[in-house]
């Protein structure tokens, strides 16, 4: 991939208005009406949206470790086909990025592979264990310059710890992203607690193991005056207090995955393996406070927890299977459906949730950036009117456990930029 000089003609920035937009040296260089080609690749977007590149806060690339599930290199691209430029890898790899080196690690590789940004999220203790604190100075002042640290995968349940890591980080303006479970209550917890895992007699995951955690975590939040992030949120209940502690002005941000916008624990009459997930799908209520609060605010933004599995680890006995869902390739398209479709979001409020706040929240650099002159040319073009069956063999990523395998999705992304270099060109990898 080489940089370029491309004119994007006729589109919808934000889904206003039709502009023109010229990238050039890695940059928006112009935004006009009837702008000369000059020289430049010139791309017809014929009213498609432009947006800023996606960032997502929330993926697991796997690499270090378990490169069956997934690498670097096919993370990231599976990254670019969904329109993101800029990605969070988070901690919990073998060996867990616990350390300088293994953040670096990962940073490396995502600046070898060119497809989007990787910026490692730091453990917040040593092999998450929940033990002792990792190295987070180090991890900060290394190349990676880490600001983000998680636990992902396991909760952070000693208060302690974490009061302690909340105020380690507030010293450089980190941010701890907890992973709200209380292990105690979902010890051999398979589904959503309710009437489905009562009739199906599934280990029950109750709504208050997660917002039991949620609750102490703002409290501890504001008393040290360092900042929270709360993981893939998915009850009613977590986004009260959610909403509660914004009211008080504290420190909390909140993230929904795409996932938890659109599917129900009745899914999982099926015992099919790949509606596991942590946390569970939840209710009909759940989806509809989660699209809610999304919409107000309340929840700040979109995250995939891209979770990848290789197809053993799925394709078994329920109890057995892994929990997790693989949701890069997709989550613009749920988005579109959930969000836009039903009203609740214009396109610019898509770009707020899916780029602007998130790359807020990771204090990333040069992304999240308007579609003006001057910003860095990370942008992403959608063709809303697209209409398209998922089928995983197409993935760019290394696994295929997504639970829109044949469904009917609207929205499909035709380019991506990042810094003005073509990772995705009408609908194909670069």
């Amino acid at each position: 991939m080489t940089d370029s000089t491309y004119l994007i003609r006729g589109a919808r920035i934000l889904g206003g208005e039709a502009a023109d937009v010229r990238i050039a040296d890695g940059t928006v260089t112009e935004v006009g009406a009837s702008l000369a080609a000059g020289g430049a690749t010139v791309v017809e977007a014929g009213g498609r949206i432009l947006l800023p590149g996606l960032v997502d806060l929330h993926t697991h690339l796997r690499e270090p470790g378990r490169e069956d599930s997934e690498t670097v290199l096919t993370g990231t691209r599976a990254a670019a086909a969904g329109g993101y430029t800029a990605v969070h890898a988070m901690a919990n790899t073998f060996p867990v990025a616990d350390t300088a080196g293994v953040v670096e690690q990962v940073w490396r590789l995502g600046r070898e592979s060119g497809y989007c940004d990787v910026q490692p999220v730091g453990a917040v203790t040593v092999g998450l264990e929940g033990k002792q604190l990792a190295e987070l100075g180090a991890m900060h002042d290394s190349a990676a310059s880490v600001r983000v640290f998680s636990d992902d995968g396991k909760c952070v349940d000693d208060a302690v710890i974490m009061r302690r890591a909340l105020e380690y980080v507030k010293a450089f303006d980190g941010v701890i992203a907890q992973h709200a479970q209380e292990p105690r209550l979902t010890e051999g917890a398979q589904m959503n607690e309710g009437v489905v895992s009562a009739e199906l007699g599934l280990g029950g995951w109750p709504a208050v193991a997660e917002e039991s955690v949620i609750a102490r975590d703002v409290l501890l939040a504001a008393h040290v005056g360092s900042r929270v992030h709360i993981c893939h949120l998915s009850t009613a209940g977590s986004v009260e207090i959610v909403r509660w502690a914004k009211s008080k002005g504290w420190h909390v941000t909140a993230e929904v995955t795409p996932h938890h916008l659109l599917l129900t624990d009745e899914l999982v009459r099926s015992y099919d393996p790949v509606y596991k997930v942590n946390p569970p799908l939840r209710t009909e209520a759940d989806v509809v406070a989660l699209r809610e609060a999304l919409a107000d605010g309340t929840i700040d933004c979109v995250a995939t927890d891209h979770a990848p599995h290789p197809h053993e680890d799925k394709d078994c006995e329920w109890g057995a299977a892994a929990m997790g869902m693989v949701g890069l390739e997709t989550a613009l398209s749920v988005v579109q459906h959930t969000m836009v479709e039903t009203g609740l979001l214009d396109w610019a409020g898509v770009a707020d949730r899916m780029s602007f706040r998130p790359a807020a929240i990771g204090r990333l650099a040069g992304h999240g950036r308007p579609v003006s002159a001057g910003e860095p040319a990370n942008l992403v073009l959608v063709d809303p009117s697209y209409r398209g069956t998922v089928d995983s063999a197409h993935f760019a990523s290394r696994s295929r456990n997504t639970p829109y395998q044949g469904r009917e999705l609207p929205g499909r992304v035709t380019h991506t930029f990042l810094r003005g270099r073509a990772t995705v060109m009408d609908g194909e990898l670069v």
